[in-house]
Protein backbone atom coordinates (compact mmCIF):
# COMPACT_ATOMS: atom_id res chain seq x y z
CA UNK A 1 0.00 0.00 0.00
CA UNK A 2 1.07 3.42 -1.02
CA UNK A 3 1.95 5.65 2.30
CA UNK A 4 1.18 9.56 2.39
CA UNK A 5 2.17 12.13 4.74
CA UNK A 6 1.16 15.42 5.54
CA UNK A 7 2.53 18.77 7.12
CA UNK A 8 1.49 22.18 7.95
CA UNK A 9 3.25 25.88 9.03
CA UNK A 10 0.48 27.65 11.24
CA UNK A 11 -0.63 30.99 9.84
CA UNK A 12 1.20 34.39 10.78
CA UNK A 13 0.84 37.65 10.22
CA UNK A 14 1.35 39.34 6.81
CA UNK A 15 0.54 37.30 3.75
CA UNK A 16 2.02 33.59 2.31
CA UNK A 17 2.98 32.19 -0.21
CA UNK A 18 3.90 27.93 -1.19
CA UNK A 19 5.50 27.08 -4.39
CA UNK A 20 6.22 23.62 -5.62
CA UNK A 21 8.19 22.30 -8.48
CA UNK A 22 6.97 18.41 -8.82
CA UNK A 23 6.19 15.48 -6.71
CA UNK A 24 7.75 11.99 -7.78
CA UNK A 25 10.37 9.41 -6.68
CA UNK A 26 14.03 10.13 -4.80
CA UNK A 27 15.76 12.59 -6.71
CA UNK A 28 18.33 10.46 -8.86
CA UNK A 29 21.29 13.48 -10.10
CA UNK A 30 23.69 14.07 -7.44
CA UNK A 31 23.66 17.29 -6.11
CA UNK A 32 20.37 17.71 -6.78
CA UNK A 33 18.76 19.30 -4.06
CA UNK A 34 21.25 22.91 -3.69
CA UNK A 35 20.30 24.36 -7.08
CA UNK A 36 16.42 23.46 -6.60
CA UNK A 37 16.52 24.96 -2.96
CA UNK A 38 18.18 27.42 -4.37
CA UNK A 39 15.65 28.41 -6.78
CA UNK A 40 12.80 27.77 -5.12
CA UNK A 41 13.88 30.57 -2.30
CA UNK A 42 14.82 32.40 -4.60
CA UNK A 43 10.70 32.58 -6.27
CA UNK A 44 9.33 32.50 -2.81
CA UNK A 45 11.37 35.71 -1.51
CA UNK A 46 10.51 37.39 -4.79
CA UNK A 47 6.65 36.51 -4.66
CA UNK A 48 6.62 37.19 -0.81
CA UNK A 49 7.98 40.75 -1.31
CA UNK A 50 5.66 41.63 -4.07
CA UNK A 51 3.25 40.60 -1.94
CA UNK A 52 4.52 42.80 1.45
CA UNK A 53 4.58 45.52 -1.26
CA UNK A 54 0.32 44.84 -1.77
CA UNK A 55 0.48 42.82 -4.73
CA UNK A 56 -2.72 41.24 -5.48
CA UNK A 57 -3.07 37.49 -5.44
CA UNK A 58 -3.91 36.28 -8.76
CA UNK A 59 -1.03 38.85 -10.21
CA UNK A 60 1.59 37.07 -7.95
CA UNK A 61 0.47 34.09 -8.46
CA UNK A 62 1.14 34.96 -12.34
CA UNK A 63 4.66 35.83 -11.73
CA UNK A 64 5.76 33.14 -9.69
CA UNK A 65 4.48 30.84 -12.05
CA UNK A 66 6.34 32.70 -14.59
CA UNK A 67 9.79 32.53 -12.79
CA UNK A 68 9.39 28.59 -12.35
CA UNK A 69 8.06 28.35 -16.14
CA UNK A 70 11.56 30.22 -16.87
CA UNK A 71 13.61 27.26 -15.00
CA UNK A 72 15.14 24.63 -16.92
CA UNK A 73 14.99 22.84 -13.70
CA UNK A 74 11.32 21.99 -13.88
CA UNK A 75 8.80 20.33 -16.35
CA UNK A 76 6.73 23.81 -17.14
CA UNK A 77 7.84 26.28 -19.79
CA UNK A 78 11.65 26.07 -20.62
CA UNK A 79 12.70 22.68 -19.90
CA UNK A 80 9.26 21.09 -20.48
CA UNK A 81 9.43 17.35 -21.47
CA UNK A 82 8.29 16.51 -25.06
CA UNK A 83 6.04 13.85 -26.05
CA UNK A 84 6.21 11.30 -27.90
CA UNK A 85 6.33 13.03 -31.59
CA UNK A 86 9.59 15.07 -30.25
CA UNK A 87 7.17 18.04 -29.57
CA UNK A 88 6.32 20.54 -26.76
CA UNK A 89 2.87 21.14 -25.23
CA UNK A 90 1.96 23.23 -22.61
CA UNK A 91 -1.02 23.14 -20.01
CA UNK A 92 -1.94 25.60 -17.68
CA UNK A 93 -3.93 27.02 -14.93
CA UNK A 94 -5.09 30.21 -13.09
CA UNK A 95 -8.13 30.38 -10.77
CA UNK A 96 -8.88 33.47 -8.27
CA UNK A 97 -10.64 32.14 -4.92
CA UNK A 98 -12.10 35.68 -4.74
CA UNK A 99 -14.06 35.63 -7.68
CA UNK A 100 -14.08 31.73 -7.82
CA UNK A 101 -13.10 31.98 -11.33
CA UNK A 102 -10.98 29.40 -13.45
CA UNK A 103 -9.21 29.60 -16.53
CA UNK A 104 -6.46 27.78 -18.48
CA UNK A 105 -5.08 26.71 -21.98
CA UNK A 106 -4.54 23.35 -23.08
CA UNK A 107 -1.13 21.57 -24.78
CA UNK A 108 -0.16 24.91 -26.31
CA UNK A 109 2.76 25.39 -27.79
CA UNK A 110 5.62 28.23 -29.21
CA UNK A 111 4.73 29.68 -26.08
CA UNK A 112 6.95 31.09 -23.26
CA UNK A 113 4.67 31.54 -20.37
CA UNK A 114 1.17 29.56 -20.80
CA UNK A 115 0.45 31.03 -17.37
CA UNK A 116 -0.12 33.91 -19.08
CA UNK A 117 -2.41 33.20 -21.38
CA UNK A 118 -4.26 31.56 -18.70
CA UNK A 119 -4.55 35.18 -17.17
CA UNK A 120 -5.93 37.01 -19.84
CA UNK A 121 -8.69 34.58 -20.06
CA UNK A 122 -9.99 34.81 -16.57
CA UNK A 123 -11.57 37.60 -18.32
CA UNK A 124 -13.10 36.07 -20.99
CA UNK A 125 -16.65 34.27 -21.95
CA UNK A 126 -14.56 31.25 -22.86
CA UNK A 127 -12.05 30.63 -20.20
CA UNK A 128 -10.34 27.19 -20.96
CA UNK A 129 -8.74 27.04 -24.26
CA UNK A 130 -6.82 23.88 -26.34
CA UNK A 131 -4.77 23.17 -28.51
CA UNK A 132 -5.05 24.81 -31.86
CA UNK A 133 -7.15 27.64 -30.28
CA UNK A 134 -4.36 28.25 -28.26
CA UNK A 135 -2.41 29.08 -31.19
CA UNK A 136 -5.14 31.54 -31.97
CA UNK A 137 -5.46 33.73 -28.47
CA UNK A 138 -1.44 33.43 -28.78
CA UNK A 139 -1.50 35.34 -32.09
CA UNK A 140 -4.05 37.56 -30.62
CA UNK A 141 -2.10 38.52 -27.86
CA UNK A 142 0.78 39.24 -29.90
CA UNK A 143 2.93 36.45 -28.33
CA UNK A 144 6.27 35.84 -29.37
CA UNK A 145 7.05 32.39 -30.86
CA UNK A 146 9.07 30.97 -28.06
CA UNK A 147 10.95 27.77 -28.48
CA UNK A 148 10.70 25.73 -24.82
CA UNK A 149 12.97 23.23 -26.15
CA UNK A 150 15.95 22.27 -23.82
CA UNK A 151 19.28 20.56 -25.22
CA UNK A 152 18.67 18.47 -22.22
CA UNK A 153 15.22 17.76 -23.12
CA UNK A 154 16.13 17.01 -26.49
CA UNK A 155 18.37 14.06 -25.45
CA UNK A 156 16.14 12.62 -23.07
CA UNK A 157 13.31 12.22 -25.59
CA UNK A 158 16.35 10.90 -28.36
CA UNK A 159 17.58 8.00 -25.54
CA UNK A 160 14.25 7.24 -24.61
CA UNK A 161 13.21 6.92 -28.16
CA UNK A 162 16.49 4.87 -29.14
CA UNK A 163 14.97 2.43 -25.90
CA UNK A 164 11.69 2.21 -27.60
CA UNK A 165 10.01 3.07 -24.09
CA UNK A 166 8.54 6.77 -24.69
CA UNK A 167 5.79 6.15 -22.77
CA UNK A 168 7.97 5.75 -19.89
CA UNK A 169 9.78 8.81 -19.92
CA UNK A 170 9.61 10.58 -16.53
CA UNK A 171 11.27 14.01 -15.63
CA UNK A 172 13.27 13.59 -11.97
CA UNK A 173 11.01 17.50 -11.44
CA UNK A 174 7.93 17.88 -12.62
CA UNK A 175 4.85 20.02 -12.87
CA UNK A 176 4.80 23.63 -10.98
CA UNK A 177 2.43 25.47 -8.87
CA UNK A 178 1.98 28.34 -6.87
CA UNK A 179 -0.44 28.93 -4.20
CA UNK A 180 -0.89 32.75 -2.01
CA UNK A 181 -2.72 34.67 0.20
CA UNK A 182 -2.05 38.69 -0.19
CA UNK A 183 -2.46 41.28 2.49
CA UNK A 184 -6.45 41.69 1.88
CA UNK A 185 -6.88 38.12 2.78
CA UNK A 186 -7.23 36.88 -0.86
CA UNK A 187 -6.41 33.69 -2.22
CA UNK A 188 -5.22 32.22 -5.82
CA UNK A 189 -3.46 29.27 -6.96
CA UNK A 190 -1.66 28.50 -10.41
CA UNK A 191 0.04 25.59 -11.74
CA UNK A 192 1.54 24.82 -15.22
CA UNK A 193 2.85 21.46 -16.45
CA UNK A 194 4.82 20.82 -19.85
CA UNK A 195 2.47 16.96 -19.32
CA UNK A 196 4.53 13.30 -18.02
CA UNK A 197 6.55 13.50 -21.18
CA UNK A 198 6.44 10.44 -23.96
CA UNK A 199 2.71 11.03 -24.05
CA UNK A 200 -0.59 9.93 -26.74
CA UNK A 201 -0.79 13.31 -28.73
CA UNK A 202 -3.60 15.02 -27.25
CA UNK A 203 -3.25 13.70 -23.81
CA UNK A 204 -4.45 16.38 -21.31
CA UNK A 205 -2.98 16.77 -17.71
CA UNK A 206 -4.99 17.46 -14.37
CA UNK A 207 -2.91 20.83 -14.18
CA UNK A 208 -5.75 22.95 -16.50
CA UNK A 209 -8.54 21.49 -14.50
CA UNK A 210 -10.15 22.31 -11.35
CA UNK A 211 -9.15 18.03 -10.20
CA UNK A 212 -5.42 19.93 -10.17
CA UNK A 213 -6.01 23.68 -9.39
CA UNK A 214 -8.63 24.79 -7.56
CA UNK A 215 -9.38 27.97 -5.13
CA UNK A 216 -12.25 29.80 -3.32
CA UNK A 217 -12.61 32.18 -0.50
CA UNK A 218 -11.49 29.49 2.03
CA UNK A 219 -8.88 27.58 0.43
CA UNK A 220 -6.58 27.19 -2.56
CA UNK A 221 -4.66 24.19 -3.98
CA UNK A 222 -1.75 23.46 -6.75
CA UNK A 223 -1.40 19.64 -7.31
CA UNK A 224 1.64 17.83 -9.04
CA UNK A 225 2.64 13.81 -9.39
CA UNK A 226 0.26 12.02 -11.82
CA UNK A 227 -2.03 13.37 -14.23
CA UNK A 228 -4.15 10.36 -14.26
CA UNK A 229 -4.47 9.60 -10.94
CA UNK A 230 -4.66 13.25 -9.76
CA UNK A 231 -7.77 13.99 -11.88
CA UNK A 232 -9.04 10.52 -10.62
CA UNK A 233 -9.05 11.76 -7.05
CA UNK A 234 -10.49 15.56 -8.29
CA UNK A 235 -7.84 16.38 -6.14
CA UNK A 236 -7.69 20.16 -5.50
CA UNK A 237 -11.58 20.41 -5.66
CA UNK A 238 -11.90 17.61 -3.33
CA UNK A 239 -9.40 19.35 -0.60
CA UNK A 240 -10.79 22.73 -0.84
CA UNK A 241 -14.29 21.44 -0.88
CA UNK A 242 -13.58 19.88 2.77
CA UNK A 243 -12.27 23.15 3.83
CA UNK A 244 -15.57 25.49 2.91
CA UNK A 245 -17.77 22.38 4.95
CA UNK A 246 -15.73 22.79 7.95
CA UNK A 247 -12.41 20.99 8.03
CA UNK A 248 -9.16 22.71 9.00
CA UNK A 249 -6.91 22.51 6.40
CA UNK A 250 -4.53 19.99 7.47
CA UNK A 251 -7.59 17.84 8.81
CA UNK A 252 -8.44 17.83 4.60
CA UNK A 253 -4.80 17.04 3.83
CA UNK A 254 -5.03 14.35 5.72
CA UNK A 255 -8.03 12.74 4.61
CA UNK A 256 -7.69 13.52 1.21
CA UNK A 257 -3.66 12.07 1.04
CA UNK A 258 -4.94 9.25 3.47
CA UNK A 259 -7.67 8.27 0.58
CA UNK A 260 -5.54 8.69 -1.92
CA UNK A 261 -2.98 6.25 -0.50
CA UNK A 262 -5.23 3.63 0.10
CA UNK A 263 -6.08 4.02 -4.02
CA UNK A 264 -2.44 3.65 -4.51
CA UNK A 265 -2.45 7.21 -6.38
CA UNK A 266 1.01 8.98 -6.82
CA UNK A 267 0.51 12.46 -6.47
CA UNK A 268 1.09 15.80 -3.93
CA UNK A 269 -0.45 19.04 -3.24
CA UNK A 270 0.30 22.34 -2.03
CA UNK A 271 -2.54 24.51 -0.67
CA UNK A 272 -3.30 27.72 2.03
CA UNK A 273 -6.25 28.86 4.00
CA UNK A 274 -8.47 31.97 4.28
CA UNK A 275 -6.56 32.16 7.94
CA UNK A 276 -2.77 31.37 6.47
CA UNK A 277 -2.21 28.31 7.22
CA UNK A 278 -0.25 26.64 4.76
CA UNK A 279 -0.23 22.70 3.76
CA UNK A 280 2.04 20.36 1.67
CA UNK A 281 1.33 16.76 1.59
CA UNK A 282 1.88 13.41 -1.23
CA UNK A 283 2.12 10.20 -1.14
CA UNK A 284 5.33 10.09 -3.20
CA UNK A 285 8.72 9.94 -1.95
CA UNK A 286 9.42 13.44 -2.72
CA UNK A 287 7.73 16.90 -3.53
CA UNK A 288 9.56 19.87 -4.15
CA UNK A 289 7.86 22.79 -2.25
CA UNK A 290 8.89 26.01 -0.40
CA UNK A 291 6.60 28.81 1.45
CA UNK A 292 7.27 31.90 2.96
CA UNK A 293 5.66 33.40 5.88
CA UNK A 294 6.09 36.09 8.07
CA UNK A 295 9.79 36.59 7.10
CA UNK A 296 10.12 32.91 7.56
CA UNK A 297 11.00 30.37 4.61
CA UNK A 298 11.08 26.83 4.66
CA UNK A 299 10.90 24.12 2.08
CA UNK A 300 9.87 20.19 2.12
CA UNK A 301 12.87 18.80 0.29
CA UNK A 302 15.31 15.80 1.17
CA UNK A 303 18.07 16.73 3.67
CA UNK A 304 20.65 15.18 1.77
Amino acid sequence: MVSHSVFHQPSAPGPQVIIHGGAGATLKSKGAVPPLRESLYHIVRTIYNHLTQGMGAVEAVVIGCQLLEDDPQFNAGTGAVLQSDGQVRLSAALMDGRTQTFSGVINAQRVQYPITLAEFLQTQNDRVIADAGTVELARELHTPLYNPITPKRLQEWVNESKDGALMNLVSEMGTIGVVVRDTQGHLAAGTSTGGKGGERIGRVSDSAMPAGTYANDCAAISCTGIGEDIINECLAARIVLRVTDGLDLHQAFERSLAESAQRGRDLGAIGLDAQGNIAWGKTTEVILAAYGTNNIVGDALPTA
